[in-house]
């Protein structure tokens, strides 16, 4: 389901409809910048969505359901070591060959199960989210998790502890809620979370993702 019939005042910055990313262009299977997720998903960020509000904060996804076709396309490029447009700010200690062995990209993906979101938080009222999560903090950023959605590096994981306490405190915080919702963390991103009981764990969809029709 789109995520906005269910969990409606999630901010979307979906990445991959864009040249945002660290491909530097669209990926294939992404016709809109539109969050999908299976039902029981949507439900579950809605109630974390909730809670967050009551906060002063909210979600920002920067991706949901992924159709293979777009897994595809992320394969191609990392068997391209010519195409490296974007390395600087994406991938600037690691090679491309290497991004697969680390865990940062898979020739199957659990986005494509429809219960997986990437995704941070977004600050709404800075006197009510400074009594949770830690450093700059104003109404309309992102709270400080150290390292920006998709940098392939130790930094992003979850636990690394070369990141300042504030950041450390912020994934953790995050990272608990999502777990008090029935989400579990990828280690290796601090930004990645699954559905601990999704609907379809051994299916990979493939429908590209598109604008609801009215």
């Amino acid at each position: 389901v789109p995520r906005a019939s269910v969990a409606a005042g999630v901010r979307q910055d979906m990445r991959y409809a864009t040249r945002h990313s660290f491909m530097g262009r669209p990926v294939a299977g992404y016709e809109a910048g539109v969050c999908w997720l299976s039902r029981p998903a949507a439900q579950s960020l809605a109630a974390v969505q909730k809670e967050l509000l009551a906060n002063g904060l909210a979600i920002k996804v920067y991706d949901c359901y992924r159709p293979q076709v777009a897994v595809d396309d992320f394969v191609r490029w990392g068997k391209d070591q010519a195409d490296q447009v974007n390395k600087d700010m994406y991938y600037p200690r690691v090679l491309t060959s290497e991004l697969f062995k680390r865990g940062y990209i898979a020739e199957k993906s659990g986005h494509s199960r429809a219960s997986t979101v990437d995704m941070t938080l977004v600050v709404l009222d800075a006197r009510r989210a400074s009594k949770l999560v830690r450093g700059p903090l104003a109404d309309g950023i992102d709270v400080d998790m150290g390292t920006p959605f998709d940098m392939f590096d130790e930094q992003s994981h979850t636990d690394n502890t070369r990141q300042s306490p504030d950041v450390q405190h912020n994934r953790r915080w995050l990272r608990a809620l999502m777990q008090k919702h029935g989400w579990k963390n990828l280690p290796e991103e601090w930004w990645h979370y699954t559905l601990v009981s999704e609907p379809y764990p051994e299916q990979y969809f493939n429908v590209p993702v598109r604008k609801k029709k009215k």
